[in-house]
């Protein structure tokens, strides 16, 4: 009886546990399909940026918004990337041998000066003070002898032999004689060697804004460092500039950048032709902000030919006076004011005379460029070499006319 009675619950058993495996089979079907279709709906919602917390994880599978590129696909747009991209290497390429081109013609500078101490009160004798310089200059033919262009502020103050001169290569070059001009700030350093590479000087006057450009130099001391920009603006004027001193200003701008110690080194156009020589910064920092000046090399180049053969920097004189004929307050709004130089005065037996100006007269362009304003006409006279024959553009009784007139020098005042 007893066997029987735990046959009869082994079978029960049995049967119960079928009936259990069939339900549950059944549920997890249904569990299943349900799951399917939840899964499909949220794959079509965004997926979080990060996994939730606790032990649940975003399975690896699932995809964001749209399918992954195929591979065919990436590669191809591989490929359009890089046909894209060829012309830029080829821009860099041309950069890099354009400034391997140059480098040899760069110089690195380090001028060591001593200036006196403020005067002290209890009678002792003055102290000086001992300042380090670094800057940077270009090796250029002047007159069929080489020398060294830059800045005045440069080596202004420092003797001969604390003025150190390195090539690119890290050789030194011996300076004989220094010739500076204040009212330019530009210098020439004579050198004791003639074979070596010198630059190719370009036509500023053909520079443009927006054309690219680069400049060469010791920023911070980092000699021969190089930066790469565009001509932002061309014709600054009145610019406030440490002393003072530079009075005839026609400066490049440029976003190269341009830091202490790029001064006197050469702002070069892609052929690697020299356009200006870094003079300053604008800056609230001390740094470079994107705002650099340099000297046009026509300017550079006229005042160091006259510091070489005359030893000193010889103005042209035009001889007239003028004033500004025109009120910027006066013209029509959203016109520009007119342009132009008012002539009040011709000096008696000056070169502007002799070729005919007249009072009254309205100077639009000199040899070559417009005019802005009065003081825009004597910087350009003041910049220009002595004895040289320029056309000058002007108005008369409304009718335009073009004159030659050849400069004198200035004459000496009594």
């Amino acid at each position: 009886m007893r066997e029987q009675s735990s046959r009869r619950k082994r079978n029960s058993l049995r049967a119960w546990f079928k009936a259990w495996v069939s339900k549950s089979v059944r549920d997890a079907a249904v569990v299943g399909c349900v799951a399917g279709l939840s899964g499909s709906a949220m794959a079509q919602q965004p997926v979080p940026a990060f996994p939730p917390r606790g032990s649940e994880q975003i399975p690896v599978s699932v995809r964001t918004g749209t399918d992954f590129l195929s591979n065919r696909s990436r590669d191809e747009q591989y490929e359009q990337i890089a046909q894209e991209v060829e012309l830029l290497e080829r821009h860099q390429s041309l950069l890099r041998r354009v400034v391997r081109l140059v480098a040899p013609t760069v110089v690195h500078i380090e001028a060591i000066k001593e200036e006196p101490s403020p005067e002290r009160s209890n009678g002792k004798p003055r102290e000086t003070k001992r300042i380090e310089e670094a800057g940077s200059g270009v090796i250029v033919a002047l007159n069929n002898i080489n020398v060294i262009l830059t800045n005045r502020h440069v080596i202004h103050g420092a003797p001969l032999q604390n003025i150190r001169l390195e090539t690119s290569e890290g050789g030194l070059l011996t300076p004989l004689r220094v010739l500076e001009d204040p009212s330019t700030d530009v210098a020439v350093i004579e050198i004791d060697r003639t074979l070596l590479p010198t630059a190719k000087i370009a036509d500023s006057r053909q520079l443009e804004i927006g054309d690219f450009v680069f400049a060469v130099g010791s920023p911070f001391g980092l000699n021969h460092s190089v930066s790469y920009g565009i001509v932002s603006a061309k014709g600054r004027r009145n610019l406030e500039l440490g002393s003072k001193a530079i009075v005839f200003q026609d400066f490049i701008q440029t976003d190269a950048a341009i830091n202490p110690g790029n001064s006197g080194g050469p702002l070069m156009n892609m052929r690697g032709e020299v356009v200006g020589i870094n003079t300053a910064i604008a800056s609230n920092s001390g740094g470079n902000e994107g705002i650099g000046f340099a000297i046009p090399v026509n300017i550079a180049v006229s005042v160091a030919k006259q510091l070489v053969e005359r030893g000193e920097l010889q103005r042209a004189y035009l001889g007239v006076s003028v004033e500004r004929a025109f009120n910027a307050s006066n013209t029509a709004p959203g016109t520009p004011p007119p342009r132009g130089a008012f002539v009040k005065v011709i000096k008696p037996n000056s070169p502007a005379e002799q070729a005919g100006l007249r009072y009254g007269d309205i100077i639009l362009e000199f040899d070559g460029t417009p005019v802005d304003n009065d003081e825009h006409l004597v910087q350009l006279v003041g910049l220009t070499g002595v004895n040289r024959e320029v056309d000058i553009i002007y108005i008369r009784d409304s009718q335009q006319f073009k004159i030659h007139v050849s400069l004198a020098p200035l004459p000496l005042m009594n």
